[in-house]
This record gives structure tokens, C-alpha cells and sequence, in this order.
């Protein structure tokens, strides 16, 4: 079940909605995103620490500030420069429509 405080972390859907298992890749960059410690330690209480960490590397989302991208990447995860590139998190990076 998915605590009703994560609400605003959660906006864009109802928490009543969401599934643990199913929505877990909008939970997680949500939270990694946009919550706070307390919420962060929910997530990997919830999911464990290589379930975030695999769902941040195999699922991207554009969503991420710069300063939040190189946080969770650098200091949370401790990733190398060359793993998860920046384009495919950085919600201000250049996007190709063509």
C-alpha cells in the first residue's frame, strides 16, 4: 500500500490508483525526483536498493533536473561517467523531433 503522504510526491496520478508492482517506474523517478529522505527510505524499503537502482538504469525518464540527475547518479548510486547517459534523464536536454 502506498502511504497517502506520498500524494504530492506522486501528483500526476491518484495513490489510490497506483500499483506497487505495475506503476513501480513512475513511483521510483518520482520519488527520486521529488521526495524527500523519508520518502526515499520508503521506496527502497519497499522495492530494496538494486530494484531502484535497475529501474533508474533500464527505465529512464526525462524528469530529471540536472542537479537531481547528477545527485542520484553520482552520490546515491556512485555510477561512472560513462553509465546512464544525461539526455535520457535531463528534462532541460535538447530533444530531437525530427
Amino acid at each position: 500500500m502506498i502511504p497517502k503522504h506520498l500524494q504530492g510526491v506522486l501528483w500526476s496520478r491518484k495513490i489510490e490508483n497506483l500499483s506497487l508492482k505495475r506503476d513501480q517506474r513512475y513511483i521510483i523517478h518520482q520519488i527520486l525526483v521529488y521526495g524527500s529522505f523519508a520518502d526515499w527510505s520508503w521506496m527502497f524499503k519497499v522495492y530494496g536498493a538494486q530494484q531502484v537502482k535497475e529501474i533508474f538504469l533500464k527505465q529512464p525518464l526525462k524528469i530529471y533536473p540536472p542537479a537531481v540527475f547528477n545527485f542520484v547518479k553520482k552520490i546515491l548510486f556512485g555510477l561512472p561517467v560513462n553509465v546512464a547517459p544525461s539526455h535520457r534523464y535531463d528534462q532541460t536536454a535538447i530533444r530531437h523531433t525530427g
